[in-house]
């Protein structure tokens, strides 16, 4: 046995296509086509860790400017552990999905506790960290410490149902632990040759799925370096693949959203600590659309005394599994003295915009309330 099959264990031919015929022509197109993205600038396990959670749900460019301020605030793995609930909800405000820093933050401990401060170096070991699941570990531990594993995601899944026109669903846990154990075997396979870049392999994967092999448009398979392995392309069949079975319909909730000012602050209060949005910082929004009267009754019954309300325009917003429908309303109160009821709090409203993470939920009122919140012209 050769020392490379000793590190990386002994494979066996693939029970379909043989992946690791993909291997080469895709490194040596990502080598030319790559991306320069700013987590691809060194191979530092934290970079390459932020970038990766950022990513989920979110797109490359919103991103940029997100991931070089959390760096900048939050340099080191322990600067994560440390960081104050509310400094580092703010550091994610825009990005959404709130769950994601959170979980960060408990592996971060889990590092610094557990791991004496060093990042684990294997996909195993990542595997062990809150909120890390299969691809984020195989992205890491290919990328930072160069291990021959898979990061299947969404690229990866398009890409190789279209090569071999793989007609499963790929919703299904079993379909994509099928291609993570293909992809690892193919990578441990080159590697073993002595001829193998796994970082290169998952990255161009990544942008072969990014700006080639799209999803929601006709894919650009003259410039696909798998092109002659396609048999989705051979077949004129691109789109039709990959298959998933449909999702369930969003439930749809109707919500009003109340901003209630006096003078410069605003009425904002904290929501639980489970569940949708879990602790943080929200306007008041009742269940259902308000008419003007039931918008004025609601702020009456906080203990305010409403003078002036407008009408926001409608907005939409969707979460994975909800889709909330909102209209709006901005009341001026005459006084809120120390009448308004708990849990909500009086916040100027600049220091809102420095201090307290406002969900991406309620963003098209948030946004008004910066540009227009010092004019109120309707009489109740």
């Amino acid at each position: 046995m050769s020392g490379n099959e000793q590190k990386y264990g002994k494979f066996q031919e693939e029970p379909a296509v043989d992946l690791s015929r993909i291997v080469d022509p895709l490194c040596s197109w990502y080598d030319v086509r790559k991306r320069d993205l700013p987590w691809r600038r060194d191979r530092e396990p934290y970079h390459i860790w932020v970038s990766e959670i950022m990513l989920q749900q979110t797109r490359v460019e919103a991103v940029k400017p997100f991931y070089e301020r959390f760096l900048r605030e939050l340099p080191t793995v322990n600067d994560l552990a440390v960081c104050g609930e509310e400094r580092l909800m703010k550091l994610w405000e825009g990005l959404g999905y709130y769950s994601r820093v959170r979980n960060m933050q408990a592996a971060a401990r889990q590092i610094m506790e557990e791991q004496g401060g060093i990042f684990p170096d294997n996909k195993e070991e990542l595997l062990k960290l809150k909120g890390i699941g299969a691809y984020t570990a195989g992205a890491i531990a290919s990328i930072a410490f160069g291990e021959p594993v898979a990061a299947v995601d969404g690229n990866v899944l398009r890409v190789i149902t279209r090569l071999e026109m793989d007609a499963r669903d790929i919703m299904k846990q079993s379909v994509r632990t099928e291609f993570d154990r293909r992809i690892t075997r193919a990578l441990r396979k080159k590697c073993a040759a002595g001829a193998s870049s796994p970082s290169a392999f998952n990255q161009g994967m990544m942008d072969l799925g990014a700006g080639v092999c799209l999803p929601n448009a006709a894919p650009l398979c003259e410039e696909c370096p798998l092109s002659s392995f396609c048999q989705a392309h051979a077949n004129g069949v691109e789109t039709d693949y990959p298959k998933k079975k449909g999702a369930k319909p969003r439930r749809i909730e109707n919500r009003t959203v109340l901003l209630i000012r006096d003078g410069e602050r605003i009425l904002i209060r904290k929501r639980e600590k489970k569940g949708l949005l879990a602790g943080l910082w929200e306007f008041p929004n009742p269940e259902g659309h308000l008419d003007r009267d039931e918008a004025v009754s609601y702020a009456a019954g906080l203990g305010l005394e409403p003078v002036r309300i407008r009408e926001l325009a409608p907005a939409r917003h969707i979460f994975s599994h909800i889709e909330w429908h909102m209209t709006g309303y901005e009341i001026r109160v005459a006084s809120f003295g120390e009448e308004a009821e708990q849990p909500y709090v009086l916040i100027d409203t600049e220091q809102v915009r420095r201090e307290y993470a406002i969900p991406t939920a309620f963003s098209a009122y948030y946004n008004w309330l910066a540009k227009h919140g010092a004019n109120a012209d309707a009489d109740v």
